[in-house]
């Protein structure tokens, strides 16, 4: 079995990709910001937390230099991937220097660093990037203009005052080019290959014992208020990401990455998609499939949020990294309501 440094295991997207490992049995040290979030897992996971298969190290600040050094140094011993999945997600900030970039930017850098000068084992590091550092945009509106893996986003630091989604997606841009820039300067002595995960709007169960409505994760956020009553009188826009991927996907994307389940995806960008969605769609799968909440929900023929027909809107390819992984992507209509009865089992046990 393979030892795996995962970092920000308590987030969305970690808490699955640590569920898989697990469940395959690998040996996983995962990073979260405090004591508490520590206790959640260990005691969702006892068996393997008491076998030592299992251990949570907490790294308060990733946006301090240096602060992977510790768990690097203490568990770096053998240690063959890591994934790097701990980057704010939000759009809660004053600062977005302070609250987006320097964690997204130092985070990343620091680990590679401390990767490099003290766990040379490491064969493949994955990081967890985002369509914000493919999308343009400029070109969202342009059916000439499709989106794949060789795309990238043309922000600079300099627009991070723009609007909140911009400070977001600068963040996720610069941090995944200092990743390859650090693994291609030979002056950095990385002995491991680099590959990055570049999902768009991600959807999804959550993982229970990490999950509260009031703290759900940001992308999910518009499906909790689509069943509390927040779309009642009117479907909000959708935003200029139309397009979606189930989280369990993209939970699978790393692992079979990272741990080489699959070949020729050393030194790849995986654009890991599965189709268009809009919050039109997503108010009618929910009317379909949860008639009990419909006095909640949208009645049908309430606009709003609809997708841009196909002249007024970007494309997008993403068949190389479909071919690399092998993946069947879940589809909307499921991953919704597996996403659906998932926060009513965590409302439910609030």
């Amino acid at each position: 079995m393979t030892k795996v440094l995962l970092t920000g295991g308590s987030g969305f997207i970690a808490a699955h990709i640590l569920d898989q490992l697990l469940n395959a049995s690998h040996t996983v040290i995962t990073t979260v910001r405090s004591q508490s979030k520590a206790s959640a897992i260990t005691s969702a996971y006892p068996s393997q937390s008491s076998s030592g298969s299992l251990i949570v190290a907490i790294v308060p600040d990733i946006a301090q230099p240096g602060a992977f050094d510790t768990v690097i140094q203490e568990h770096g011993k053998d240690l063959e991937v890591v994934l790097h999945t701990a980057s704010p997600f939000h759009f809660n900030f004053t600062d977005p220097k302070k609250e987006l970039i320097d964690p997204a930017l130092i985070g990343t850098t620091s680990i590679l660093q401390a990767i490099a000068k003290w766990s040379p084992t490491v064969k493949r590091v994955v990081v967890t990037s985002s369509f914000a550092a493919i999308i343009n945009e400029a070109h969202v509106s342009d059916p000439s203009t499709v989106f794949s893996e060789n795309s990238w986003n043309p922000v600079t630091i300099d627009d991070i005052h723009k609007n909140p989604a911009t400070a977001y997606r600068a963040s996720k841009t610069l941090a995944e080019k200092a990743a390859w820039d650090f693994v291609e300067d030979p002056k950095n002595g990385a002995k491991f290959d680099l590959v990055t995960v570049n999902p768009p709007m991600v959807f999804g169960p959550v993982v229970h014992h990490l999950a509260t409505l009031e703290a759900i994760n940001t992308s999910n956020e518009r499906i909790v208020h689509a069943i509390r009553g927040k779309w009642r009188e009117g479907i909000p826009p959708t935003g200029q990401a139309y397009i979606w991927v189930d989280v369990r996907d993209v939970a699978t994307a790393h692992v079979k990455a990272g741990l080489g389940e699959v070949d020729g995806v050393s030194g790849e960008r995986l654009f890991v998609v599965s189709g268009w969605f809009s919050n039109s769609e997503i108010a009618a799968v929910l009317r379909k499939n949860f008639p009990e909440d419909k006095d909640n929900l949208p009645e049908e023929g309430v606009k709003g949020g609809e997708l841009p027909a196909k002249g007024e809107r970007f494309g997008y390819d993403n068949s190389e990294t479909t071919k690399l992984l092998g993946i069947e992507w879940i589809g909307l209509e499921k991953c919704l309501v597996d996403t659906v009865r998932s926060l009513k089992k965590v409302e439910g046990s609030a």
